[in-house]
């Protein structure tokens, strides 16, 4: 014998989804500025002027703006269920063209690194998109490939090009507006454009459709191939745009730069909120994931006795912390 639930039985099963569905989603968008706010308030409440200046905040906002420009390409790809691991070498690569090509003048040290970036987001998108091959693995290539090049540039390191001090490039980069370092409201200006086109956009609901679930998309008739292409030509051209601002900031080009970034925004993303299965996330938690990180290394600066490695073993920590959340958080919601 069936038994059918009476309708208040159901209303009240339905009741109980939608109120939780609310809140495990401001439990992943709010959990990392609630945890930034306290960061923020136990660093000043420690350290005083110290960390609460507004030179250290400047400096601190100035680190964060390298790694939220390849964060925000990181969040539209890991949204569309891909991975990026090649930013951070393409970061490199791109100061030493950028460094390179500046003998010519400021608009070529910027259009070689560009160009070059974009070309191999084309490829890795092409690869993902069109040939169906794991982003992991073409990823993975293109940061060996990226890494190398940048090597070869140089001649394996030896070579060191400097950006000269009259260019437009370098006063660009090493300009301050109200406080704050150029490299800054370029990050600002992208992240505000980022929003718009993730949130106000058929590209950007396109890439959360795909997430979600790929032949749902691809049976709404979307163009899933040319999205996730676009999505890591945007991926590569934000860590170019990177690459160009850390050269004209330090008037150089080193292959050595970007080690483990990829890994940092990997960490920032999902930190911020994203899920790494794709579908679910937000730009305003990405720029709370990086601000996170950025405050935490700023904190375990300010002891004398503490190492860089205690800013992985931090952030590491809290990206487990963050997984664990949001895989109670699906299991929750799959019940």
């Amino acid at each position: 014998m069936t038994t059918v639930a009476s309708p208040p039985a159901e209303h009240a099963r339905a009741g109980r989804r939608l109120r939780s569905e609310p809140l495990g989603f401001w439990v992943r968008r709010g959990s990392a500025p609630l945890v930034l706010a306290l960061v923020l308030m136990a660093g000043a409440a420690g350290f005083g002027g110290r960390f609460a200046s507004a030179l250290n905040f400047g400096n601190i906002a100035l680190d964060s703006s390298y790694l939220l420009l390849i964060s925000i390409g990181m969040t539209f790809v890991i949204i569309s269920g891909g991975i990026d691991l090649s930013v951070g070498s393409l970061l490199a690569l791109a100061g030493v063209l950028t460094a390179y090509a500046s003998r010519w003048g400021s608009l070529p040290a910027v259009l070689l690194p560009l160009g070059t970036c974009a070309l191999f987001g084309l490829v890795n998108g092409l690869l993902v998109g069109r040939a169906r091959i794991a982003p992991f693995i073409v990823t993975l290539a293109g940061l060996l490939f990226a890494r190398g090049l940048a090597f070869a540039v140089s001649r394996e390191g030896n070579q060191v090009y400097l950006i000269p001090a009259d260019r437009v490039l370098t006063r660009i980069g090493q300009a301050r507006l109200l406080g704050l370092g150029a490299p800054v409201w370029f990050a600002l200006l992208v992240f505000a454009a980022g929003l718009v086109v993730l949130n106000r956009t058929r590209f950007g609901q396109a890439v959360f459709a795909i997430g979600g679930s790929e032949p749902a998309a691809e049976l709404m008739g979307l163009p899933v191939a040319r999205v996730k292409t676009l999505v890591y030509v945007l991926s590569a051209v934000l860590s170019g745009l990177a690459g160009v601002l850390v050269a004209a900031q330090t008037q150089s080009g080193l292959p050595t730069v970007g080690e483990g970034r990829e890994l940092e925004a990997i960490a920032a993303v999902v930190i911020g909120g994203t899920l790494l299965s794709g579908g679910a996330g937000s730009l305003t938690g990405t720029l709370a994931g990086v601000l996170l990180l950025k405050v935490i290394q700023n904190l375990i600066n300010q002891f004398g006795t503490l190492t860089a490695y205690y800013q992985q073993v931090v952030s590491g920590t809290f990206l487990i912390a963050v997984v664990l959340l949001q895989s109670r958080l699906a299991r929750r919601r799959l019940r």
